[in-house]
């Protein structure tokens, strides 16, 4: 039951990572400046990208950039917790890390897009839930909790880019 549990957990995370990616199409001109390196768009890198641009400066980019690597960090660390049948250190880092706090409500609010900060905040809130729901320490429900707060970082990221 354990390694069915590890595996689903692994195919999750895999999951997220491939969605991530796939409306991404990069191509690289013969002549790659500094900005294309950076991830900037230039001379049609993201041409078929039909997300919503949030049209962030150079810092909120790299500051937003943090904040999506922090997230998928803590993702890692509560799959590995729940690997670990640890459900109240995994309920404490989704809560900590990835929940509704003061400062993830204020940051989502900050980028002048209601449909992002909708999105934000129901990942924030899914977080919360999720935390509650490791407390049950039950493997099918903790699945399913990680599942529902992951598909709120699928849609977001199908939606929006920086």
């Amino acid at each position: 039951m354990r390694s069915k549990s590890v595996f689903m957990m692994v195919l999750l995370f895999v999951g997220l990572t491939i969605s991530c990616n796939m409306n991404r199409k990069v191509v690289r001109s013969s002549t790659v400046n500094d900005e294309a390196v950076q991830g900037e768009p230039q001379g049609g890198m993201y041409s078929n990208d039909t997300r919503i641009s949030l049209q962030l400066n150079p810092m909120q980019k790299q500051h937003q950039l943090h904040n999506m690597r922090s997230h998928l960090e803590a993702v890692q660390r509560i799959i590995s917790l729940l690997s670990k049948e640890d459900y109240m250190t995994a309920s404490q880092t989704a809560y900590t890390q990835l929940g509704s706090t003061t400062e993830m409500r204020m940051m989502c609010a900050s980028f002048g897009d209601k449909g992002f900060e909708q999105m934000g905040l129901a990942f924030h809130e899914s977080a919360d839930a999720m935390s509650e729901v490791f407390k049950e320490r039950n493997s099918t429900k903790a699945l399913d909790a990680l599942s529902t707060t992951l598909r709120h970082c699928v849609q977001c990221h199908a939606t929006y880019r920086q």
